[in-house]
């Protein structure tokens, strides 16, 4: 099991013992006015694109459920023109990526696919929602952990290295507009599976 395992074992499965609160798909609206301080009081844009990361289980119903999400976000894209394409990556996660220029439909969608999985019953397979930004000196990423029930900032410097002074100085700016894990040993990195690219690429 390589470090990427490790993380993602960690977030999707010993979290849940060390869970603060239970999570809510309603956490996730704050990410609708962290986007404008992202940009306003930090120069960070919208990346135009957001994830929803959960991990499968070999059952009908489940697969059911998550054809229900692809319903909903087809009709969203009917309806905001907020296109989405689901994507497993190279270690078994599934994920369901955003693209939309608006955030606030990127943060509708993401919320109406992960209240959806919760109403079917797999609330337990969220793994994350991750909101991508960026700016001059590269990207940075909010991400929401559901068995945490709250958001840590994530900025990748390099393939395997992560900007620390960028990730406090998020934590300074938006606590208390966005619920933020305080215990810093559960802001696992989302390691992209090449440099250079998105976590859900």
């Amino acid at each position: 099991m390589g470090i990427f395992d490790t993380i993602r074992a960690v977030l999707g499965t010993n979290a849940e013992t060390g869970a603060t609160r239970e999570a809510d798909p309603e956490d996730l609206f704050g990410m609708s006015t962290a986007y404008m301080t992202m940009q306003a009081d930090l120069g960070y844009d919208n990346c135009g694109e957001a994830a929803l990361c959960f991990s499968g289980v070999d059952s009908t119903r489940f697969d059911e459920a998550v054809s229900t999400v692809e319903e909903i976000l087809e009709a969203g894209e009917v309806e905001t023109g907020t296109g989405f394409h689901r994507h497993e990556d190279d270690h078994g996660y599934h994920w369901f990526v955003l693209e939309d220029d608006d955030p606030e439909d990127l943060v509708t969608s993401i919320h109406f696919a992960a209240d959806q999985f919760m109403e079917e019953g797999f609330g337990s397979r969220l793994l994350a929602a991750v909101f991508g930004f960026e700016d001059d000196d590269g990207p940075a990423y909010w991400i929401y952990s559901f068995r945490r029930g709250a958001y840590y900032p994530f900025a990748p410097d390099g393939s395997n290295s992560r900007n620390q002074r960028v990730e406090f100085k998020l934590q300074s700016v938006l606590d208390g507009e966005l619920g933020i894990e305080d215990d810093e040993s559960y802001w696992y990195p989302l390691w992209p599976d090449a440099p250079g690219r998105h976590p859900w690429e």
